[in-house]
């Protein structure tokens, strides 16, 4: 293997080999460690430690890395404490992830490294954010994103390379092709002859080179950046290397043929470059056999040290308490901000755009981001003329590209940004469900990085649009711990409400039904102010009968309660639905002991299943009938205005609450 050494002095080379060496050395020892069962799995990168370290070492410090299961000298790159690196792979309460994640599933915004998921994919859009907030920020500034040659058969890096590519952002897409996606060989991946080739049908630079050769890394790396900053575009790096072990340990390498296995053996990049230092007489073998010896004795005694530290006590109220990044309260003097509100009545639309107006005011480091959301002002005109006011930098329209448009407000608030993301339809978010209930509503969790995302959610039917433009599902989200789910019914809630997912720290869904849009109006205050997550509201009092509900479920009870004044009915707006108020759930069921729980999603899965369930399990013995739900048909929501009435559980509220009565 030829390595060109260009301006490196004897010290930068042998600096370089140590950093090539600790990682391979750890690697031998956690094999070990593996079958003494002392951890529980490995995901080896042995044979492959060049790419690794070689980027992270032409990187700067605080210029963040997206690694995948195989970049242990990304870790090590960092200066991670090989103490705390221990600790997480064993599991311990004192590791990265406090014990709650495996391995390389966990990152730390103090060395700038974003732990990955298991589903690899969604990392390559978290570099993207994290390269928007530095252009945000006028810092000159790369990213760096990992992934596998299979991984680039996943939608999510198709979809992060064309937003990076569309927005001129500086992001080095690193691919590590080491010839098999656990046993599926490369040739059943791909068809062009190099993964670096994809780059041009983006409008990218791309190059292939040897992975295996740490300073061609190393140079590869320092390039593709000086690149990035200085014409402001992304970049596709190639690395071609191979995997020397299985996919996991676990799985073995049975289906790698020996020729290869030997082959690459042979281009061992740790090996490789101990021969080259040895050939330029840089170092000796004495002086190599000291440097191994010092390094082992450092991993021993750093693991010698992990072994003696306890674990914390299993608590489960710090378990739940961590789901959830802790909000800060955030308060405005009134009239300091500018409002659109003019009149005493306002519609439902026009209070979540003024929501929208005051908190762009409020935090200047808030993107906005939504297909057609700029000029067009969205599907809906919420957005309507805040590009004019805040700049397009800050009012971004988005390609089609819901998971990578996810995956970067999620990388804005790796650096300190909030973000709000339109979805132009709720139906629409299932191209981005992988990142909302595996990214966002994890990351806190895992390792105490708040998600500081708020997506906006166009629910809901009762406008004729079909099964595609109506569908209610928030209960999807409802079962995800870690996001918060809120769904208003009112103008003044409305406003309030989203002020609130705004201002708090971690992810929050807000769904907002599009029939209240402009059918909905009440008296909102110009100024800032927030409704509170997580608290319900009693509409109307009553004594003889609860209906528990949110959204357009609020406006049908109300018209069902005025039909019949004869029933003293109770109406209770759930408002959030994530977390719910349990509190006001039971305090309504006290009052009334009849209990009706509606709600537009269908009925099975629903939310309402729940909410039944919890008074059933709590408030059993208060009841003077079976809790019943009403919910609207269990079939996709039909196009034609008949059968979109028939499926809607508007329909049917009548005969639950005469059920309820006769009960």
């Amino acid at each position: 293997m030829y390595f060109d050494r260009k301006q490196w002095s004897n010290e930068a080379l042998v600096n370089i080999y140590r950093k090539l060496l600790l990682p391979r050395l750890i690697e031998e020892k956690m094999l070990i460690l593996l079958r003494q069962g002392k951890i529980s799995k490995w995901f080896s990168g042995i044979g492959q430690e060049a790419i690794a370290v070689g980027s992270t070492f032409a990187l700067e410090a605080d210029e963040w890395i997206m690694p995948l299961h195989r970049n242990l000298g990304v870790f090590t790159g960092r200066d991670m404490p090989l103490l705390r690196l221990f600790l997480q792979w064993q599991g311990s309460s004192e590791g990265y992830s406090k014990g709650r994640e495996r391995s390389f599933h966990f990152g730390s915004r103090e060395h700038h490294i974003c732990g990955m998921i298991s589903h690899l994919g969604p990392q390559l859009a978290i570099a993207d954010g994290t390269s928007l907030a530095h252009l945000l920020n006028g810092k000159p500034k790369v990213s760096l994103a990992f992934t596998g040659d299979g991984g680039t058969s996943e939608g999510d890096f198709h979809e992060a390379l064309n937003v990076a590519a569309v927005w001129d952002l500086p992001v080095i897409f690193l691919i590590e092709n080491n010839g098999y996606g656990l046993s599926t060989p490369v040739q059943e991946q791909y068809r062009c002859n190099t993964l670096a080739d994809r780059a041009i049908g983006y409008g990218m630079k791309g190059s292939t080179i040897n992975g295996n050769n740490i300073l061609n890394v190393i140079e590869a790396v320092s390039e593709a950046r000086d690149y990035c900053l200085r014409e402001k575009k992304p970049y596709l790096l190639e690395c071609v290397t191979f995997r020397m072990r299985g996919h996991e340990e676990a799985s073995g390498i049975k289906y790698v043929p020996q020729e290869l296995l030997d082959k690459w053996a042979k281009q061992d990049p740790v090996v490789q470059y101990e021969h080259y230092l040895l050939r330029e007489a840089v170092l000796t073998t004495e002086e190599i056999a000291a440097i191994r010896s010092e390094l082992k004795t450092y991993i021993e005694s750093e693991l010698e040290l992990a072994d003696k530290v306890i674990s914390r006590p299993v608590d489960t109220a710090t378990e739940l308490s961590d789901v959830y990044a802790p909000a800060t309260e955030i308060t405005v003097s009134p009239g300091v901000l500018k409002s659109r509100i003019q009149t005493p009545e306002v519609r439902f639309i026009d209070a979540i755009a003024d929501a929208l107006y005051q908190s762009m005011q409020q935090h200047e480091n808030l993107v906005l981001m939504g297909q057609d959301i700029a000029e067009y002002g969205g599907a809906f005109k919420i957005t309507e003329g805040l590009v004019q006011e805040f700049g397009r930098e800050r009012v971004r329209n988005t390609p089609l590209c819901e998971s990578a448009i996810i995956g970067t407000a999620l990388g804005l608030s790796l650096e300190g940004c909030k973000s709000m993301v339109e979805m132009q339809f709720a139906d629409f978010v299932t191209a981005g469900f992988n990142q909302i209930v595996n990214n966002l509503a994890k990351l806190y969790y895992r390792w105490g990085q708040a998600a500081d995302v708020v997506i906006r959610m166009p629910t809901g039917g009762g406008v004729g649009a079909g099964p595609f433009h109506s569908q209610s599902n928030e209960a999807w989200f409802v079962h995800t711990p870690g996001l918060k789910v809120v769904y208003p019914s009112s103008a003044e809630d409305a406003k309030g409400l989203l002020i609130a997912a705004i201002n708090d720290p971690g992810p929050v869904l807000f769904f907002e039904h599009k029939a209240l849009y402009r059918s909905v109006t009440g008296k909102v205050a110009a100024d800032f102010y927030e409704t509170p997550i997580g608290k319900a509201r009693v509409v109307k009092e009553g004594s003889e009968l609860s209906i528990i509900t949110y959204g357009a479920g609020v406006h049908w009870a109300m018209e069902y309660a005025e039909s019949r004044p004869d029933v003293d009915i109770e109406i209770l707006d759930l408002r959030t639905l994530l977390p719910l108020d349990y509190e006001a759930i039971k305090a309504s069921v006290l009052r009334t002991g009849k209990v009706l729980v509606l709600h537009e999603d269908t009925l099975t899965g629903g939310i309402g299943g729940e909410i039944a369930a919890w008074i059933g399990e709590h408030c059993f013995d208060k009841l003077d009938a079976p809790v019943m739900r009403c919910a609207s048909l269990d079939t996709p929501v039909p196009f034609d205005i008949r059968l979109e009435q028939n499926f809607m559980a508007k329909s049917r509220i009548a005969l639950y609450i005469n059920k309820l009565l006769l009960y």
